[in-house]
């Protein structure tokens, strides 16, 4: 694996997760309490032996960036050739920012030069899954192929306009492809799947170099890979499929592409099950990131009608539960829960106050939110859509950091057509939304 660089495709906007990528790019939102969605594929890399790794950065990328410097470069030492670099557009051939996934690999020929690997792997920032691709490489290397791309068995109707799919002959040798077809081909015997592209791909770096310098000059292209390089290659050169091997040891593969405030928020709670599909407590196979410097997490008070408690739930450290009750919901770092307080079935980021009494079901908290006293959240579809609140099509609340939840004295006189005349203390909104509600204790 010392002659194999990975670039790692990061820089998508995730326009379909909003309002949670309105500050952050896709793979930097938190996934399950202590994680980013990127520290699935990095630790994946470190797992399987890539010591080489180029991150590729464009849309908002200062809360990513941050995270990977933060949480990442200790496991690398580049006194032994080891890194992983964050690399935003060079603009080194023009004023262009990235216009597809061959084009942001194309923009960075120069820097993987200075590395001339012999072997490069392309990956995906934004994806949830185990996955040794050191395996991957050598069945590349003794198929002799000049690319092999990882592949999943997708049902039919769930890779309509979405995967890349293929076809093999008997010796896994791609003799077909179609980037995101209205009609995907099945495969032959197990008519309701297809063979479906995870946008992993191994090249042989100079043969990855040549046709990236072709394609740029070509007009009309897309500069992509699946929609542009793959089917100009397809009938001369030896490609091969390379199925998924789970590293996840469950009797169904999992691979989950949460790139939907829906899919995202059941990947989550799948964490919290008796025996959840991704074992995220696996020794064997461990999941890294950065973890703040904070305390372990507090639960206080047991009195009868005031017991701070958690069920069913992740709790991060530096989390202090007061009062509250937490069911079936993860708890990111820092997060205060006080008395009386109620959260269920919901994603709850690092840095939340909730304050007394307030209830919250079925909803998604991103960071830094400050919820005020005996107010509630994911009741009332109707209420939260009024308030200006992103509610998805399975009635899940997802509430900004700028979505101006603000704090108001228990005993205000405040009606829901007032507008506060000054700013939480906790967040600053973009502008106020009519979320007021009047608490008497």
């Amino acid at each position: 694996m010392k002659d194999v660089m990975a670039v790692v495709l990061a820089g998508g906007k995730g326009s379909r997760l909003e309002p949670l990528t309105r500050d952050r790019a896709k793979p930097a939102v938190p996934f399950g309490g202590g994680y980013r969605i990127i520290d699935f594929t990095l630790s994946n890399c470190l797992n399987s032996g890539l010591r080489q790794i180029l991150v590729l950065t464009q849309y908002k990328a200062a809360s990513l960036s941050r995270h990977i410097n933060m949480g990442w470069q200790n496991y690398f030492c580049r006194e032994l050739g080891e890194f992983i670099d964050v690399a935003p557009p060079q603009q080194r051939i023009d004023e262009h920012w990235y216009r597809g996934t061959a084009d942001a690999v194309y923009q960075n020929i120069y820097t993987m030069e200075k590395y001339d690997p012999r072997y490069t792997v392309i990956l995906a920032g934004d994806h949830i899954y185990k996955m040794n691709y050191e395996k991957m490489v050598r069945r590349h290397i003794e198929n002799n192929a000049d690319l092999t791309i990882g592949v999943l068995t997708v049902p039919l109707d769930e890779a309509r306009n979405r995967f890349g799919v293929m076809q093999t002959n008997t010796e896994s040798r791609v003799i077909g492809f179609q980037e995101k077809p209205d009609v995907p081909a099945p495969i032959p015997g197990n008519e309701g799947y297809c063979m479906a592209s995870m946008g992993i791909y191994v090249f042989n770096t100079r043969f990855l170099f040549e046709h990236l310098c072709r394609d740029a000059t070509k007009t009309g292209s897309g500069h992509d890979f699946g929609g542009d390089i793959i089917p100009s290659i397809l009938q001369t050169n030896r490609i091969f499929a390379h199925p998924f091997k789970d590293e996840n040891r469950k009797d169904n593969a999992y691979w989950r592409d949460v790139g939907t405030l829906d899919a995202y928020y059941e990947a989550n709670m799948d964490l919290i099950s008796v025996d959840p599909q991704l074992n995220i407590y696996d020794g064997q196979w461990p999941l890294r990131t950065f973890q703040p410097q904070c305390p372990p997490p507090k639960f206080v008070f047991a009195a009868e009608d005031r017991r701070g408690y958690a069920l069913d739930s992740i709790v991060c450290p530096g989390t202090i539960v007061s009062g509250g009750r937490v069911e079936r919901s993860i708890i990111g770092c820092n997060t205060r829960v006080n008395s009386f307080a109620t959260i269920e079935d919901s994603i709850v980021f690092e840095g939340v106050d909730v304050g007394r009494h307030a209830k919250i079901r079925r909803a998604i908290i991103d960071k830094g939110v400050s919820i005020p006293a005996g107010f509630e959240i994911g009741f009332d579809s109707a209420l939260d859509r009024q308030r200006g609140f992103m509610v998805t099509e399975n009635n899940i609340t997802v509430i900004a950091k700028t979505d101006g939840v603000e704090h108001f004295l228990p005993n205000s006189e405040a009606s829901q057509t007032d507008m506060p005349n000054t700013e939480s203390p906790r967040i600053k909104p973009a502008h106020f939304r009519n979320a007021v509600k009047t608490v008497k204790y």
